[in-house]
């Protein structure tokens, strides 16, 4: 039965073809517009790690200012001292724990054909990398005792590696930064989450990856100060880098992986316990305000989806309901043109219900060509956005999931929009219209 509606739907849409069009323009429009925007905000508000989302946080400590927080109401800081985050990161209270910023450096390959390149990493703990489960293309990961030791070894980037050891397998060979030697123990293969959840604050959530790792412990000779946000609400207590370490500017990341409730509460005491010892040293003025944001309530403190992306996925969808509230129009004033031929159909035996599904067939072929047609418009918007908006390119791309999804919202929607003409079609009364035949 349902080959015979949809042979019936096809039929009566070539016996239209301008009225059908006019019908699969519409629904296409409202369809490119929402999966244009749809597809950016999926992007932005995807969860990067679903599997162990609730069990990475975010770790914040209210250092502030006794005389006002951080931001309204009473918002702790979303970095921390370097005092405190080294201690968190080496106190191994919980499974994994690091802390982390972002550096800049001059890349002097051996190689005198290649010259030398500013590139920008991240000086981070070993457990980086069982917590955020970047996955290797070669060798793997630093130890807790080389972090330990301040042993200079580095974990390059899959498109590091490629500029400097031609893509080659490079673990054990060595990589001068800065005039500083290092020793490859690792390169990753493609690691791009999005959003980059764990540091929005000091690099785009949607811009380019680390190029380079090294064990934060080198920075005890290395003095690098940050590249990225760097926050003070009073001045260092004297004009060193020491004194930069032991001031109360905020610059670093911390997180740490807790698996499980009782490790969380855990975690929290030892937290509030340091700040009240930390109190009776006249440090954390403010009461205890400290945090643990799983990433999920992270990017949303983070406002990491901008309100922009809200407004603009709202307005798509309202294009999209008055586009098929036009269609609406269209299917009514097309079903209710061939009351003649319900009336015969009902007159020689067809049910309502029959009818009625018949109309219902014919709405969601429409949608399949508003879907096919709507995906072509939503992968033209997305392209020019990524023309003027380079930077959105990782935002801007329909895989199959969100093709998939094109195509079940359209449908549904032309369902949804042939549900009262197809209702109106079959209430026609057959004796009315077989006295007009």
């Amino acid at each position: 039965m349902t080959r015979y509606y949809l042979w019936l739907a096809a039929r009566s849409l070539r016996s239209s073809p301008w009225l059908s069009g006019l019908m699969v323009i519409a629904i296409a429009l409202g369809i490119g517009a929402f999966m244009t925007c749809y597809a950016i905000f999926h992007a932005m508000a995807g969860n990067p790690i679903p599997h162990k989302s609730d069990a990475l946080h975010a770790v914040r400590l209210d250092n502030w200012s006794a005389d006002q927080p951080w931001e309204e109401p009473n918002v702790p800081p979303s970095q921390m001292t370097y005092r405190d985050a080294r201690f968190l990161a080496e106190a191994g209270r919980a499974r994994y724990q690091t802390a982390m910023f972002r550096i800049g450096v001059a890349v002097q390959p051996d190689n005198p054909d290649i010259k030398p390149l500013f590139s920008v990493g991240r000086l981070t703990y070993s457990d980086f990398f069982p917590m955020f489960e970047p996955p290797f293309l070669y060798g793997g990961p630093w130890t807790r005792e080389q972090d330990a030791a301040r042993s200079p070894v580095i974990v390059l980037s899959r498109e590091l590696n490629e500029q400097v050891f031609g893509g080659e397998d490079s673990v054990g060979r060595k990589l001068r930064l800065d005039g500083e030697e290092y020793t490859v123990v690792g390169v990753l293969d493609t690691f791009d989450p999005l959003p980059r959840y764990y540091d929005v604050i000091n690099a785009s959530a949607f811009g380019d990856a680390d190029e380079y790792y090294l064990p934060f412990t080198l920075n005890d000779h290395l003095q690098k100060r940050p590249m990225g946000n760097n926050s003070c609400w009073k001045n260092p207590p004297e004009d060193t880098y020491q004194g930069y370490l032991d001031s109360e500017c905020v610059w670093v990341a911390t997180w740490v992986q807790l698996d499980s409730r009782a490790e969380r509460e855990a975690y929290q005491d030892f937290l509030d316990n340091y700040v009240r010892e930390q109190k009776t040293l006249g440090r954390f003025e403010r009461p205890l305000n400290n945090r643990l944001d799983d990433v999920m309530s992270w990017l949303e403190a983070q406002r990491v989806v901008a309100d922009d992306a809200h407004i603009q996925l709202g307005l798509s969808f309202a294009f999209l309901v008055v586009c098929l509230l036009n269609t609406v129009g269209l299917m009514l004033a097309k079903f209710l043109r061939r009351s003649g031929e319900v009336g015969v159909r009902r007159a020689l035996g067809a049910s309502r219900a029959q009818v009625f599904c018949q109309y219902l067939a014919e709405s969601g072929l429409l949608g399949v060509g508003g879907a096919v047609a709507g995906v072509g418009l939503a992968w033209l918007g997305l392209a020019v956005v990524r023309k003027v908006s380079p930077d959105m390119a990782v935002l801007t791309q329909l895989d199959a999931g969100l093709l998939l999804f094109a195509l079940l919202v359209s449908v549904l929607a032309a369902l949804l929009a042939g549900l009262y003409p197809a209702w109106r079609a079959c209430r026609v009364a057959p004796a009315t219209q077989l006295k007009t035949q």
